[in-house]
């Protein structure tokens, strides 16, 4: 299958909510299992990907991920 290329013209703006949902047929700038399913804030852009807030607990974690890992968030 591989990465559709739709997923990569999505902007996704600061402050905005996002689902980090893994695509397995994307390996690089996967997170780690532990973030799928968590709703995180986007801190901005690096790159390619993006820098999403999550709070596991009571921790702040920052993670770096490719638009192929990320979904709006619709509350």
């Amino acid at each position: 299958m591989g990465p559709k290329p739709e997923l990569y013209l999505i902007e996704y703006p600061v402050g905005s909510k996002v689902v980090v949902l893994t695509d397995p047929s994307v390996q690089r700038a996967m997170p780690h299992r532990r973030f799928q399913g968590k709703v995180g804030t986007v801190l901005g852009r690096r790159g390619m990907g993006y820098e999403v807030e999550v709070y596991t607990g009571s921790k702040r974690k920052v993670l770096f991920v490719l638009p192929d890992h990320l979904r709006l968030h619709s509350p």
